[in-house]
């Protein structure tokens, strides 16, 4: 009897026991719902971007100072195009109207992000100017990237006479469901293009040479 009841009061302590050893978090409960560490500010811009994959979107311009006399997007339907998204880049064509030449290629980095500029001629060769753009230099964040003109594209800028170009900053944004933005800065310059992400429209062409 004795013996019986030894072993009853050990059972009913295990039990008593079990409810605080459930509530105890585990290594996955600390952790996101993801299972892993917290996406850096730049993985968390490029996961915000891949959402959009496969989808079109329309812009305006909401910033043109000063104003660029015979702007090539004045007056002209400005549409992003997600259109390509790998591990490392996500391919976004810029088409303004009838002019299918531009794409932003962003490429993840060891320590960021990097934005080029893919400019193509209607028969898809590389422009004289393509390939320039910069790479992020601070952790930005998931809504916001600046990629600061670097050295490669400096060079390219003042070999086609384009010394304006060679302090540009570009900014890319993310508000989602609300917008995505595009903007062009420089000592006394600035232009901005915002897109709608609330309404999604037709995809447009393949860019030139894609």
């Amino acid at each position: 009897m004795t013996r019986t009841l030894r072993l009853a009061t050990a059972i009913i302590a295990t039990l008593l026991l079990l409810p605080a050893c459930r509530s105890s978090p585990s290594a996955a409960d600390a952790s996101p719902a993801s299972g892993g560490q917290a996406l850096q500010p730049a993985d968390a811009f490029f996961a915000n971007l891949q959402t959009l994959c496969g989808k079109a979107f329309a812009g305006r311009i909401v910033a043109d100072d000063p104003p660029t006399p015979g702007a090539p997007y004045a007056g002209k339907a400005l549409i992003m195009h997600v259109r390509q998204c790998e591990h490392d880049r996500i391919a976004i064509p810029f088409h303004v109207g009838e002019d299918h030449s531009r794409t932003l290629l962003i490429t993840r980095t060891a320590s960021g992000l990097k934005l080029d500029h893919d400019r193509r001629n209607r028969d898809g060769s590389p422009d004289a100017l393509t390939l320039y753009g910069g790479v992020t230099v601070d952790a930005g964040s998931a809504t916001r990237q600046v990629f600061p003109v670097d050295a490669k594209s400096k060079a390219l800028f003042q070999r086609n006479q384009r010394n304006d170009s060679v302090s540009n900053v570009w900014t890319l944004e993310i508000e989602p469901g609300r917008i995505a933005a595009y903007e062009r800065t420089r000592p006394g310059r600035r232009f901005r293009i915002e897109f709608d992400l609330t309404r999604p429209v037709p995809a447009p062409p393949a860019p030139w040479g894609w």
